[in-house]
């Protein structure tokens, strides 16, 4: 039975949700130029960009499929977080493909292949960019509106309410302030969401102690719980699809790209990486545990009765009393909706920036980009409420969202590794890399779906089918470039080599 009350935790939620809701609205008035809405004028320092990066990068969905691979897999399942962690902070430290990319001045990482592959490179990167980024968001809002009703008591039937709400509050925001919203209440969203995230950490810990936590891991999994290597659901092609698609995701997942070009300087942006790198473990560490104590305390025939996407949230609601669930719902909230915003406005960026590039014929004036952009936006919250609703989950949260990511990010890590530092890359190289990238993860998702098909999906798997497209996408660049004469495709080509 869930302990929220509306008196109580209800005046904690809206007190939250007004501040938000003002904070965001108040700073529309400095958005003149698309680049401010787009990328906040490029004047993030460095502590609004580790809170708003920390706070884009945990939702309700983030707490949602880690808490799964907790209560599915032990403290394996952190596995994920331990990679992107190491990785986050390597590309920061270095600077690999990322000071290059700042230093080239663009807005989307497809702006910059156009400089080096042409404009029709760039404008296929736009749709996939695109194509994967909002079918990895779809299952966003209907993950959030399972969280906040299943922790609250809600009935079912009001899901499709929260999601709404949720979806309008941010939209409205973000379509008004753009990237200044966003990274103005990312700060608030951040201080909230910590404050949350520790406190239901230590009652958790209080309720379940840690002996407990590590005995159930062992109990249930052995070995395995601890070591991914020993998992028979993990194993070594998880922990090698796992670590391409985290490396691939720190070099181009637009939405943590986007932190980097929306930077004061380069040096700013790697300074940003490597700070907020650690959160990463933590992310991944936090509600695993929360999922293991679910996996504790929720007797078999719950257990039996329900998803492991819906145990933590059940827990939850039977062990975090009056007063802290407010501050718990006001933090998911505050996750989720610096999430969506954040999400809603870089796919939003590429539409505009890089797919309607070619039907801007004349120069856009101020006014007239901001009006594409908000309408961009308006377009995708739309989408994702119809497609939240529809689309069926089947499986783990997580190996939807590394398929749905890896449709771009094979390719395009692959695209802008070769940018940066191949002289003999090429457009047939990056044309071969974004078909032979996308095939592989679309191909999955369609076949897991057809009853003829299924048990050959499964059979073949989201890892081997993962690491194959980072892997072709790879050799499709090296072989396409070699094929193609040698030719002077643009007057910018070089300017990256190791910059």
């Amino acid at each position: 039975m869930s302990h929220f009350s509306w008196p109580i935790d209800g005046s904690i939620v809206g007190l939250y949700l007004l501040a938000t809701m003002v904070a965001g609205l108040s700073v529309r008035k400095y958005v003149g130029k698309v680049e401010h809405f787009l990328v906040a004028g490029r004047e993030m320092d460095v502590y609004l960009g580790i809170a708003s990066l920390a706070a884009t990068e945990f939702g309700i969905v983030t707490c949602m499929y880690t808490a799964e691979l907790g209560y599915n897999h032990g403290f394996a399942g952190a596995t994920a977080g331990l990679l992107e962690a190491a990785a986050m902070f390597l590309v920061g430290y270095t600077g690999f493909c990322i000071k290059p990319l700042r230093d080239s001045g663009v807005i989307t990482i497809a702006e910059l292949f156009e400089k080096r592959f042409g404009p029709r490179i760039r404008w296929w990167s736009g749709l996939v960019i695109v194509l994967g980024g909002l079918l990895n968001m779809g299952i966003f809002l209907r993950m959030g509106g399972e969280f906040l009703v299943l922790v609250c008591g809600f009935d079912i039937r009001y899901l499709e309410i929260a999601m709404s709400v949720m979806l309008a509050a941010v939209a409205i925001y973000t379509i008004l302030g753009g990237m200044l919203s966003v990274l103005v209440t990312d700060f608030l969203q951040f201080v909230v969401m910590s404050a949350g995230l520790l406190a239901v950490t230590f009652l958790t810990l209080k309720h379940v102690s840690w002996n407990t936590l590590v005995s159930t891991v062992e109990q249930h999994y052995g070995a395995g719980g601890f070591n991914p290597f020993l998992n028979s659901k993990l194993g070594w092609s998880n922990v090698a699809f796992n670590g391409l698609v985290n490396t691939a995701a720190v070099l181009t997942w637009q939405t943590t790209i986007a932190r980097v070009l929306s930077a004061k300087d380069t040096q700013t942006g790697r300074r940003v990486y490597t700070a907020t790198s650690f959160f990463f473990v933590c992310r991944f560490v936090i509600p695993g545990i929360w999922g293991i104590a679910a996996l504790a305390t929720l007797s078999p025939e719950i257990r039996a009765s329900t998803t492991s996407a819906q145990a933590m949230p059940l827990f939850l609601s039977m062990t975090v009393p009056v007063g802290l669930m407010g501050l718990l719902i006001a933090a998911m909230l505050a996750a989720d909706m610096s999430t969506d915003s954040s999400y809603m406005l870089t796919w939003g960026g590429v539409i505009y920036n890089d797919l309607l590039a070619p039907f801007r014929k004349t120069h856009w004036s101020e006014r007239r980009g901001l009006l594409w952009n908000r309408a961009i936006v308006a377009a995708i919250g739309i989408f994702l409420l119809v497609y939240g609703l529809w689309y069926p989950l089947s499986g783990d949260i997580w190996t939807y969202l590394t398929v749905t990511g890896t449709i771009y990010l094979s390719s395009m890590s692959t695209l802008l590794i070769a940018c940066c530092y191949w002289k003999r890359a090429n457009s047939w190289g990056a044309a071969g890399a974004i078909l032979t990238g996308a095939i592989f993860p679309v191909a999955y998702l369609v076949l897991e779906k057809l009853d003829p098909t299924k048990d050959f999906a499964l059979w073949i798997g989201p890892n081997i089918s993962g690491i194959a497209a980072y892997v072709c996408a790879g050799l499709a660049m090296v072989i396409g470039s070699l094929l193609k004469p040698k030719t002077f495709e643009s007057s910018t080509t070089g300017s990256f080599h190791g910059s």
